[in-house]
């Protein structure tokens, strides 16, 4: 699933291509949304901050549009290691590269680490506001949301203020259609068919990643990392070989469970997943080792493809 340079996609000087970045705190939904966008699981999600630790595109091609989406960690207010240091790098790169940028809040909610974020806002990019999960604010709080969009528009110059669910296909094709107005002249960027810049064996560790954050305990998923052993593509079975990476001997313990339970559970929805994405058989095998100190490791994290 690896990208190429596009040579092919309209030369018209009507097209339009732009690259448009994601931002916000942990847990507004913003890996929903570029899945939403781009119309395919790229990014994986779950209730739990940190899900997002990498710089992940997602492509939109269209007839006359190519929408470049630039899915980015949640900026991190709470710890200062290495992972989290990394992971905040990544956001504020991001931001000085694109043509728009899109600040996810959930709505009516407004909170310090949204402050921290919208204090990394450049004036001289087009700014959108997604207020993000609508569909769970209650009927007695819906009054309040105007007043806090106008709230919003007071903290920042936003070009649009848009409230909306990134589970609303209609929400999602409405703001496509704004994005338009923002979008520069230019050829498209990536071939047309092309989904990520990310390849098969990075999705398919982030599959079993986001396994492990949806089965494990709170503490767990910010202790561990996946690391991709083997992987061996073929057109109609693929056979993958990873590493859970944990911090200490108990969390080796809960992931792998009672009979091994748990790592049963984790690697056959992992592989599920990944049938479905890839569009063949998978054959997946697990290993879990502890490995303290992982995440506060300079040299490590490189190691471990935390180098964006």
């Amino acid at each position: 699933m690896q990208m190429q340079e596009n040579t092919e996609i309209s030369h018209n000087l009507d097209y339009k291509c732009g690259m448009i970045a994601i931002i916000g705190k942990p847990n507004t939904g913003k890996s929903t949304l570029l899945n939403a966008l781009v119309g395919q699981k790229i990014s994986i999600t779950s209730r739990k901050s940190q899900t997002t630790r990498h710089r992940i595109i997602g492509i939109q091609t269209k007839p006359d549009v190519q929408y470049v989406f630039v899915d980015t960690p949640g900026f991190q207010t709470k710890h200062s290691n290495a992972l989290n240091r990394k992971l905040n790098k990544t956001v504020n790169s991001t931001i000085s590269g694109v043509d728009i940028i899109l600040m996810v809040v959930q709505a009516n909610q407004f909170h310090e680490a949204d402050a921290q974020v919208l204090a990394l806002l450049p004036n001289d990019i087009p700014v959108i506001l997604i207020c993000n999960k609508v569909d769970t604010v209650s009927f007695e709080d819906k009054p309040s949301l105007l007043p806090f969009l106008k709230d919003m528009q007071n903290k920042f110059a936003f070009k649009e203020l848009i409230p909306m669910s990134a589970k609303s296909p209609k929400d999602i094709q409405r703001l496509l259609e704004i994005l338009l107005k923002y979008m520069p002249a230019q050829p498209a960027i990536y071939n047309e068919d092309d989904l990520t810049d990310k390849s098969a064996r990075f999705l398919a560790s982030e599959l079993i990643r986001e396994k492990i954050f949806r089965l494990t305990g709170d503490e767990l998923p910010y202790q561990s990392t996946v690391i991709i052993d083997k992987f061996e593509e073929g057109k109609k079975l693929s056979r993958i070989f990873a590493t859970i990476l944990v911090e200490r001997p108990a969390h080796k313990a809960m992931i792998i469970g009672s009979k091994g339970e748990k790592l049963k559970q984790i690697g056959s929805e992992a592989r599920q997943d990944m049938e479905q994405i890839f569009g063949h058989k998978i054959y997946l095998e697990l290993w879990v080792k502890v490995k303290g100190g992982w995440a506060d490791n300079e040299a490590g994290l490189r190691a471990y493809g935390y180098d964006e």
